[in-house]
């Protein structure tokens, strides 16, 4: 007797893509400063514009900072967050502790952040920390364009006509990067 095969199951590439939206990581990096001080920042990305929705830096990351963060990233409130998970039957994946293969998202915005930015500047303190983050991510979410965004920033800007002006560079993150848009003359 012929027994009929089971449908094909999706792969993790496909799970993820039919998720992305409602999908978001967590993670820890630290940054070397000034005065042998190792400031610990905090990062929430959302899987599916690779948009950073929330980001924080401290010198002491304590259990109550923690909590205060993830409050913030989600204002409804982190147990609502995780009743509504489990209503829905979506459990809660912990990354074990060194295995940046299992947060991939995250640890490639991380990568993003050391090789276009904070590779290149010496941060002073927490204060000079979060401004130099602040104006990155403006870049990272306005300008820097993303191959899986289909080469535009998780905030997509219009397409520019040639007749609108001549082409200049802005600087951005301090003359990191710049922003080439058109100016009327």
């Amino acid at each position: 007797m012929l027994q009929s095969k089971k449908p094909p199951s999706q792969n993790w590439r496909k799970f993820i893509a039919n998720h992305a939206d409602s999908l978001a990581a967590m993670h820890f990096f630290t940054v070397p400063a000034a005065r042998f001080r190792v400031l610990y920042v905090f990062i929430v990305l959302s899987h599916d514009l690779r948009k950073v929705v929330h980001c924080n830096a401290t010198e002491h990351p304590a259990a109550q900072w923690t909590a205060q963060q993830l409050f913030e990233a989600f204002p409804i409130g982190t147990e609502e967050v995780k009743r509504r998970m489990s209503a829905l039957g979506i459990e809660e994946v912990i990354s074990p502790p060194r295995s940046p293969w299992q947060n991939a998202y995250v640890e490639r915005v991380i990568g993003s952040i050391r090789r276009e930015c904070l590779d290149h500047v010496i941060v002073l303190n927490e204060r000079h920390l979060k401004r130099i983050l602040r104006d990155y991510f403006n870049y990272y979410h306005i300008s820097r364009t993303h191959l899986s965004l289909d080469k535009n920033p998780p905030e997509p800007r219009t397409v520019e006509q040639a007749a609108s002006g001549n082409i200049v560079a802005l600087p951005r993150v301090g003359g990191l990067h710049h922003r080439y848009t058109r100016i009327a003359a």
